[in-house]
């Protein structure tokens, strides 16, 4: 099954691997015989489908930890494993989608112009004045 991140990219599943063990928490009867937590690990250094800059722009930025080089989500929320791995999936595929994200533009410092800083000493001025005509004017 491929991980479709964007229109560009398209993971194949034999670049994923899944892990399976026993899930901590409720199930009952339920409980000690089913394999439902998810584990789904990506390995981002080995992929042969990200370019040399994605995967830098994914090595560099803190919001997820590489382990190995790899990405590792587990999932044991739900009750069922095939939940968890839905679950597993579309976590990462929001994660690839927001790591691969372009960087932000840098903000280009300008000056105020000449009339904003007018309007800016006018209303200071005007403010004072306010707060001068509250004063009382007797002289003890």
């Amino acid at each position: 099954m491929n991980l479709r991140i964007n229109s560009n990219l398209e993971i194949p599943g034999n670049e994923i691997k899944w892990r399976f063990s026993r899930s901590s928490g409720a199930g009952g009867q339920n409980v000690n015989k089913a394999d439902s937590r998810a584990e789904i690990v990506f390995n981002v250094s080995e992929s042969k489908t990200l370019t040399p800059y994605q995967k830098f722009r994914i090595s560099i930025q803190d919001e997820v930890k590489l382990s190995n080089g790899c990405i590792c989500i587990a999932v044991q929320d739900k009750r069922t494993q095939y939940q968890n791995r839905q679950l597993a999936i579309n976590r990462l595929t929001s994660t690839l989608r927001d790591l691969l994200k372009p960087p932000p533009k840098t903000r280009r410092e300008t000056i105020p112009t000449r009339s904003s800083q007018r309007r800016r000493i006018e209303s200071k001025k005007k403010r004072g004045e306010l707060k001068r005509n509250r004063q009382s004017n007797i002289d003890y």
